[in-house]
């Protein structure tokens, strides 16, 4: 029998550490054929979700996918994300949480509503979250980049500091 991965246990944990705390849990995903998410909100093939009770409708936090019901800019849109694809879970407030490898991109990203298409890039190792910016305008997504702490053109890339 194959042993299942840590990766979607870690994730429900945090998001039940960051729900008792009174945190924000959000979730970086990687964007492929495999994931179900609004396409205009997806930048460089990722995309930001606040996976929040007040957020969701319906959450499913599988060992295989995480589903559920959110709103994009009024409309109901339902997400479904490969638990392989989660590239971090963090909460909004203070940026605490872990980042995972992905494994390479799964081709082509389904859109929610409309199709597209775009290329990946992953991460090299587990690593645990420093700090990662997060958009406060919106709920849903972190929509704009926004430049690193010391004021360069990062593009809002969260800082990630191995853990041993």
């Amino acid at each position: 029998m194959q042993e299942i991965s840590t990766k979607p246990y870690l994730l429900r944990a945090l998001y039940e550490w960051c729900t008792d705390n009174g945190y924000t849990p959000h979730i970086a995903v990687r964007v492929d054929n495999q994931t179900r998410v609004p396409r205009q909100f997806v930048r460089d093939n990722e995309i930001v979700l606040n996976i929040s009770f007040e957020a969701t409708s319906q959450l499913q936090m599988g060992n295989e996918w995480i589903e559920f019901n959110a709103r994009f800019s009024g409309k109901s849109h339902k997400i479904e994300v490969p638990v392989a694809n989660i590239l971090a879970i963090y909460a909004r407030e203070n940026g605490q949480g872990m980042a995972f490898p992905v494994e390479s991109a799964g081709g082509e990203a389904r859109d929610s509503g409309a199709d597209a298409t775009d290329e990946v890039d992953t991460p090299a190792a587990p690593r645990a979250l420093e700090s990662v910016p997060a958009d406060p305008a919106t709920s849903e997504t972190a929509d704009k980049p926004q430049p690193d702490d010391d004021g360069s053109k990062g593009g809002g890339r969260a800082r990630l500091k191995i853990v041993k």
